[in-house]
């Protein structure tokens, strides 16, 4: 499917130079990337990409940087519904597995099992629900593999003004 609309993200303000990058998830891995395979995530409301940086600890938050995404991506999956789900060969239980706890017992948690299958048949990426602590049905989360500055994987970050820093220099 096409995925067109706006999405955000919360930054370490130490990153936010590089707000297309997903090299951090490359170096450490996520629920959607094993280690070495870059990822976006990217949340489709502002509340969800709080939740997401802050994991449930509501009562206090880091600082951090809000940055807002224009998307316009083909090759999307969405299993955000049962019917989804079902229909890439996916389980609620796969997608919302204790990855982290898979890792350190040195098991492929579920999740990555999905993300390479979707990578190997040349999918961009996925609409998920979010697994944040605290998360709802409402909460929704994009996660990209595949993106650039120019279709059909286009997503650009809206930073008209250039506030962004444009290096790690800006933050010393």
């Amino acid at each position: 499917m096409r995925f067109q609309g706006t999405c955000y993200r919360a930054h370490d303000p130490r990153w936010s130079f590089a707000p297309l990058s997903g090299n951090g998830a490359a170096i450490h891995g996520g629920r959607f990337n094993p280690k070495g395979v870059p990822a976006l995530y990217l949340a489709l409301t502002i509340i969800t990409a709080v939740k997401e940086i802050n994991q449930g600890f509501a009562h206090k938050i880091e600082p951090c940087v809000i940055c807002s995404y224009n998307v316009d991506c083909d090759d999307i999956v969405d299993l955000r519904t049962e019917d989804d789900q079902k229909t890439a060969g996916a389980s609620l239980a796969d997608l919302a597995c204790a990855w982290f706890s898979d890792i350190s017992q040195g098991r492929e948690p579920p999740s990555w099992r999905i993300s390479r299958k979707l990578l190997d048949a040349g999918k961009a990426g996925i609409l998920v629900p979010s697994f944040a602590p605290g998360a709802t049905s409402a909460d929704q989360n994009l996660v990209l593999w595949k993106w650039g500055k120019t279709r059909p994987h286009e997503v650009s970050v809206y930073d008209p003004s250039g506030r962004l820093p444009k290096d790690q220099l800006s933050w010393r």
